[in-house]
């Protein structure tokens, strides 16, 4: 009887996946609690279990005690608290082993989809995949098996295996694009290839900067694959999701020219003043640059860290134009300094009146006078600028309703408004007015 009792116990530890110790010690706090309920609880109750024989001995007030005679009520006491015990010792070892497993790729099966989220089996713990962890467009069944990345794991309140501990999912989380390329990339997993960077807008697109460890591995074209089919397998567990891998470079000029691809760039000034860099491509370039809704070089700020202006050469050379007026404005005769602010990446007057004075005397070597004038001469024209856009755009307007009330009537090129340079922030999450006013001027 004694070794079928341990062949339950082994039973019960390795179904349960808890330490065997765990369950000895649930079921002798049981029997404390059965053989109080018979004798009261006043009395002094100890039960030992021995780990190798599995023989029971009991003792009150240290007088040996028989627990067979404790009756059917006793018995039903030590069921119902040595099946609470262990569901405690089974929850907490769930809670262990998912906690371990935080930050990574789990596999489950959907069991109940509702509006704000999809409750997911995953043999031992439900976990749940919040509305806003879902991949935008993205639609679940019941039965459904499901790749998602553990975001969280929490202990919630209540002590049964379904209410005390909550598990979050996340199909949106840049780090599960990070996990999906470590699965389908043994480089990646092996530290050969380093993800340095990334960025994504969940169900649209992901740009992702890998750098090689060794020289003689190619990160992209190992990332990519055999005629695409690493990054092909990633892509269809996104259901679409574009996936641009760039190239890692230490050079902040030459990552951003990166992750701008497949827009080809002209010239890159960096203002380490403002963090921002201002990007001269061609008109043609334009549209790939910004990319729908501005979704490329909003990525491509986040992947880089820097903000991110867009302008095209007109642009860029008329800005050095403002500039130069200013300069000469304010009495400053250097015929260098034009280069020199154009190499602190300040290239137009907007530039010059948001960095202020003091790069313009530490770095430029102008007095505390001539550097407050320029910046007064600049702030001048920026207005001048924002008024000349004002009225730009009160003029296409105007001129658009005049020909909209005519019979037939269509808006001439003349009424296309003035197009303020594009911009793009580090922190910028959603679409921005810029952004559509710019993909509408390229359509």
């Amino acid at each position: 009887m004694n070794q079928e009792f341990l062949r339950i116990v082994d039973s019960i530890a390795k179904d349960r996946n808890i330490d065997r110790e765990v369950v000895f010690a649930d079921l002798e706090a049981a029997m404390v609690s059965a053989a109080k309920k018979y004798f009261g609880s006043a009395d002094e109750v100890t039960v030992h279990i021995d780990r190798k024989t599995g023989q029971i001995t009991a003792y009150r007030a240290n007088e040996p005690i028989s627990l067979k005679d404790l009756g059917r009520i006793a018995a039903q006491t030590a069921k119902q608290v040595m099946i609470q015990k262990i569901r405690e010792a089974e929850r907490d070892s769930v809670f262990e082993e998912f906690l371990e497993r935080q930050g990574s790729i789990v596999t489950g099966q959907v069991t109940r989809v509702d509006p704000g989220a999809v409750t997911v089996n995953l043999g031992r713990a439900e976990a749940f995949l919040p509305a806003s962890e879902q991949i935008p467009g993205e639609t679940y069944q019941v039965g459904q098996r499901l790749r998602a990345y553990i975001l969280e794991v929490r202990e919630g309140p209540g002590k049964s295996k379904s209410s005390g501990i909550k598990i979050v999912l996340s199909r949106t989380s840049k780090d599960f694009i990070r996990r999906m390329f470590e699965l389908e990339v043994p480089e990646v997993s092996e530290g050969i290839i380093e993800i340095k960077a990334l960025a994504r807008e969940a169900g649209y697109r992901s740009k992702v900067a890998v750098l090689s460890n060794d020289a003689k591995v190619d990160a992209v074209g190992a990332c990519v694959g055999v005629r695409g089919s690493r990054i092909r397998s990633i892509v269809d567990e996104l259901n679409g999701e574009k996936i641009d891998i760039v190239r890692w470079n230490d050079s902040s000029t030459i990552l951003i020219g990166n992750a701008l691809k497949p827009a080809e760039v002209n010239q890159i000034a960096l203002c380490f003043e403002l963090g921002r860099a201002t990007v001269v491509v061609d008109e043609d370039q334009l549209s790939l640059a910004i990319g729908k809704r501005g979704q490329n070089v909003r990525l491509a700020a986040r992947l880089t860290g820097w903000d991110i202006d867009i302008i095209t050469p007109a642009e860029y050379n008329a800005g050095l134009e403002r500039l130069e007026r200013a300069i000469g404005a304010a009495n400053l005769s250097d015929p260098a300094l034009l280069s020199k602010m154009v190499a602190l990446g300040m290239v137009n007057v907007a530039d010059v009146a948001e960095v202020g004075i003091e790069p313009l005397i530490s770095e430029l070597g102008l007095t505390e006078e001539q550097a407050d004038l320029l910046v007064k001469r600049c702030m001048e024209e920026a207005e001048k600028i924002r008024s000349e856009m004002e009225s730009a755009k009160a003029q296409a307007e105007k001129l658009a309703e005049s020909e909209e009330e005519k019979p037939g009537g269509t808006i001439s090129s003349q009424a296309e408004p003035v197009r303020a340079r594009f911009s793009a922030r580090v922190d910028e999450e959603n679409e921005s007015e810029a952004s559509e006013t710019a993909e509408e001027e390229q359509s």
